[in-house]
Order: C-alpha cells, then sequence, then structure tokens
C-alpha cells in the first residue's frame, strides 16, 4: 500500500512539473519529502535557466537587428556617392577613375548582401527565426523563383526551363523556401556557362517532394560533395566568381527547420541536380 502511495506521488509529481504547478506537500524528515525538496530546487533552476536563455535569445535579436539596421543607410550612401562619381568621371573622360568608382559600388553591394546574408544565418541558428509551414501548392513557388532569377539569366543568355505538374503541394514556409529555391537557382546561373540551360522540375513520391534544379555547369569534386553546404566554403575553382559561401548553407538550414533535406548528385565537368525534398505534410 505505501509503495503505491509513493509511485502514485512521484507521477503526480512528475505531471506537475511537466505542467508547471508542482507544490510540495509538507516537508518532514521522509525520504519522498527530500525528494520533493529536491524536485522543486531543480524545477526552479530549471525556470531560472529557462528565463536566462530567453533574454539571452531577445538580446542577441535586439543586436542582430540593430545591425542590420545601423548599417543599411551609411552603405546605401557610399553606394549612392560611388554610382554618382561614376557617372560625373566618365563625363568628364576619366574611364580609369570611373572603373574605381564601379569597383567602390560593387564592394558596397557585396558587403550589403554580406551583411543580410549573416543576419538570416544568425537568426536561424539563434532560433529567432521560426518558420511557419503550411500545406500550399509547389508550382507558384517554383515559378516565382524563376522570375526572380531571370535578370541574372538573361544576362548570360541562360534559358530556365520549368516542369511542375499541377495540384502537387507540400508543407513549406513561402517566404523562407522561396529564398532556399532562390540560392539554388543563384548558384546555377553563377556557374553554368553562357548560354547553357537550367531545368526547375517538380516531382510527388509518397512522403515528399521534389524540386529539383539541373545545371549544365563545370560540376563539382567528388571530394568537394560533404564541404559545399558549410558557412563560407567557397571550391578553389570558383573563388573569382561572386558570393560568399553561404548560400547553400542557409537553403540546408531552412530545409531542416522544415523537416525536410536537401541532397546534391554531381559530376565533375558534367552540371549538377541540387534536389529540395519537401515534407507533404
Amino acid at each position: 500500500m505505501f509503495r503505491n502511495r509513493t509511485i502514485k506521488r512521484l507521477e503526480q509529481m512528475l505531471e506537475d512539473g511537466i505542467q508547471g504547478n508542482f507544490r510540495e506537500s509538507g516537508y518532514n524528515e521522509s525520504r519522498l519529502s527530500r525528494l520533493e525538496c529536491r524536485w522543486r530546487q531543480f524545477l526552479e533552476n530549471s525556470s531560472i535557466s529557462r528565463q536566462s536563455l530567453e533574454r539571452e535569445k531577445e538580446n542577441i535579436q535586439g543586436l542582430i537587428s540593430d545591425i542590420s539596421h545601423q548599417t543599411r543607410t551609411p552603405l546605401s550612401n557610399i553606394r549612392l556617392y560611388g554610382e554618382l562619381l561614376e557617372e560625373r568621371l566618365k563625363a568628364s573622360g576619366g574611364e580609369a577613375e570611373a572603373a574605381l568608382a564601379r569597383q567602390i559600388v560593387s564592394q558596397t553591394e557585396r558587403l550589403e548582401f554580406l551583411i543580410q546574408s549573416l543576419t538570416k544565418m544568425s537568426r536561424l541558428e539563434s532560433n529567432i527565426l521560426m518558420l511557419q509551414p503550411s500545406v500550399q501548392e509547389i508550382c507558384g513557388l517554383m515559378e516565382n523563383a524563376r522570375q526572380e532569377i531571370l535578370p541574372k539569366a538573361l544576362a548570360r543568355e541562360i534559358h530556365v526551363n520549368i516542369d511542375c505538374p499541377q495540384k502537387i503541394s507540400a508543407s513549406y514556409d513561402k517566404k523562407w523556401t522561396s529564398e532556399a529555391l532562390y540560392n539554388l537557382l543563384d548558384n546555377a546561373v553563377k556557374y553554368s556557362p553562357r548560354g547553357s540551360e537550367i531545368f526547375l522540375s517538380a516531382r510527388e513520391y509518397e512522403l515528399y517532394v521534389d524540386i529539383s534544379v539541373t545545371d549544365q555547369g563545370m560540376g563539382i569534386p567528388e571530394e568537394e560533395i560533404p564541404r559545399i553546404f558549410g558557412r563560407f566554403y567557397r571550391a578553389e575553382a570558383v573563388q573569382q566568381e561572386e558570393g560568399v559561401g553561404l548560400g547553400l548553407y542557409l537553403a540546408r538550414e531552412i530545409l531542416k527547420k522544415e523537416n525536410g533535406y536537401i541532397k546534391v548528385e554531381s559530376r565533375e565537368g558534367a552540371g549538377s541536380t541540387f534536389r529540395m525534398f519537401l515534407r507533404k505534410t
């Protein structure tokens, strides 16, 4: 009988702890009472740690927002002044000086992109950013990403084909999954030869929807494939191309937060296929 009462009380203590309303029944010298006291101390310490983590999370969120906000205006001004300087130098015949001004503008744009990428990465890694997946159709997501990448593709005379069977749906956060898909298309455009083609397609499986981006680019050496999703990783062969090495990393992190994943199939000199797998429910 006593054992049954003890087990029942332990079960109640655990349940109350989970619900956040545990109270000691009254202290005495029994082992059960001492256990209740230790359990209360544990819950209090856990609560303090949780509150501390929440405060730290809020502080990080504030810091990230401040950095993003405070750098936006001066960088925009630098870019504007650089563009004005470039125009005036061209008008006065100073082509060499205008080229230097163009470099100022280019490096400012690169810095803006880096800060934006770091801000996104920090929000994802610190769980400040909470994705909200819901079941939505896929074709609109793919077409929007295609339209967004078209200016870059047309500048390199690259044709972007799309193949999406109607009525395919998956569970995803529209804003951030669009970001992940755009990053894959951006890489495909950057590392594909002028005049080539990119194929954007969707395929439905039992549990997942597979969105594939296939290019006719340089491909990826087998030994580099395990490293391409790392932060700031850039292969030696593409060091001179624009970018900071965060696109694939961000795409993978976004997919992970949606209970999806990303795979790559590539062969050096024969192009690459990046595949995003989104949960159907």
